[in-house]
């Protein structure tokens, strides 16, 4: 094998990846935010039910 292909390699590789990983580290930095909105908006949901369940009780009981 001739001795210059592993240059040609690094050459066109390093850049490459240097590319994708930052690509990488913006997607995880996304996946972040959107796990902390989701985590908000289920704490809300949750107190939804809660009120909903509380109304409904109090619904049943002045039923009977």
């Amino acid at each position: 094998m001739y001795w210059w292909v592993p240059i040609v390699v690094a050459v066109i590789g390093g850049p490459l990846m240097w590319g994708l990983s930052r690509f990488d580290k913006r997607n995880t930095q996304q996946h972040a935010e959107n796990q902390r909105v989701l985590l908000r908006i289920e704490g809300k949901v949750d107190h939804i039910d809660n009120r909903l369940d509380e109304h409904i009780d109090y619904h049943l009981k002045e039923g009977l």
